[in-house]
């Protein structure tokens, strides 16, 4: 997993409430098992016209938004099943951070297992920051998550709250595979122990 500290990007507005999972990766993509290649089909059902071509309407889907690393939406966001792949969806079309007034519990506790850093801000701060990715869409934004703020410029600045242990694991690029290999001295003391002991187990 890649460490998160600062990330400097323009920031896409979806002004919704309640985007499911099923939303932000529509079942009839949950066939992999791979992280990569979910991209293309994140918010399908809202990105596409029924024969495939993009609507024009969606902001990911403007030229303005093309490289956004920052998404901006309302409260309740991803809600639904619990499906995994809705964060994989949307980390791998570029996404690495998420602001929200809410989330639903499950897709926030995968948005950080996967690099992901979902932010939650009172609803009036969450509006000041659409307004202003919708009025100066190239204006980039700074969140710094060792200070635990959002800034852009010198006309916003806000601070949010984390977890301190889910900012460790972000800040050092650690999931749950990497919390585990951090033990690997302790692991193979134990098992050099335990063969001495039990060797027939080895």
């Amino acid at each position: 997993m890649q460490k998160f500290e600062t990330l400097k990007s323009i920031a896409a507005p979806i002004r919704m409430t309640n985007v499911d999972t099923d939303i932000i990766i529509p079942k009839q993509f949950l066939k992999t098992v791979k992280r990569t290649g979910l991209g293309i089909h994140a918010f399908h059902d809202i990105r596409y016209h029924e024969d495939g071509t993009p609507r024009a309407d969606f902001p990911l889907n403007k030229p303005e938004y093309e490289d956004a690393q920052i998404l901006i939406t309302g409260e309740n966001f991803g809600c639904g099943s619990s499906r995994e792949h809705a964060p994989w969806a949307i980390l791998d079309m570029g996404i690495k951070c998420i602001i929200a007034p809410s989330f639903a519990d499950i897709f926030y506790n995968n948005s950080f297992k996967n690099g992901i850093l979902p932010i939650k801000l009172p609803q009036e701060q969450v509006d000041e920051l659409i307004n202003e990715a919708e009025n100066t869409p190239n204006a980039p934004f700074e969140v710094n998550l060792q200070n635990q703020t959002i800034k852009r410029g010198n006309t916003i600045s806000f601070e949010f709250e984390i977890d301190p242990f889910r900012k460790h694991c972000l800040l050092n690029g650690l999931d749950d595979i990497g919390l585990t290999l951090e033990k690997k001295p302790h692991i193979t003391d134990f098992e050099n122990k335990d063969r001495e002991k039990r060797s027939w187990i080895y």
